[in-house]
């Protein structure tokens, strides 16, 4: 039995990536630590011609220190890591506050890029800048059926994969 999937439909070609990342991203969601996102005003960026939005995420890491947390990227993948370290020469009474470790895991989008991290009273803050996308447009030319097209042809150079490859003109 196959199972209906939200990209089912016959105008949504080539979605299986974006499909596979939202199965996973709904696997990962795990409640702790509890974190914002926000969106800011971008800063004025000298050179750069595309604009642009400042994201911040913000994370209740209550307990840790910055030699116990890590913020990484991994194939467009922000992850942050905490281990807090066991006092084993400690005699608790009562202990209710946990040394939890945890992984949190947030998908980038392309172009998305990490400015910068800092700890501040118990919240650790990632901004992250992510330009606008360029908009292109593409003219392709319609082949007349007897293959006399100028404008492109079709090759399979890779093994189940076409390329559309551009003739000089």
């Amino acid at each position: 039995m196959s199972r209906m999937t939200q990209f089912n439909s016959p105008f949504l070609l080539g979605f299986e990536q974006i499909e596979q990342l939202l199965d996973r991203v709904a696997k990962s969601s795990d409640g702790y630590p509890p974190y914002n996102v926000e969106q800011l005003p971008a800063p004025d960026h000298e050179g750069e011609g595309a604009a642009t939005d400042l994201l911040r995420i913000t994370l209740a890491v209550a307990g840790f220190s910055r030699d116990e947390l890590s913020v990484t990227v991994e194939d467009n993948q922000l992850v942050i890591q905490g281990r807090q370290r066991e006092e084993n020469d400690t005699n608790y009474l009562h202990r209710g506050i946990a040394a939890r470790q945890f992984q949190r895991k947030f998908v980038l989008a392309e172009g998305v890029e990490v400015v910068g991290a800092r700890l501040e009273h118990g919240l650790l803050i990632i901004d992250l800048l992510r330009p606008e996308p360029a908009r292109t447009v593409r003219r392709i030319e319609i082949d007349d059926g007897g293959g006399r097209n100028k404008g492109s042809t079709i090759s399979s150079s890779h093994p189940g994969r076409k390329r559309i490859e551009e003739d000089a003109v």
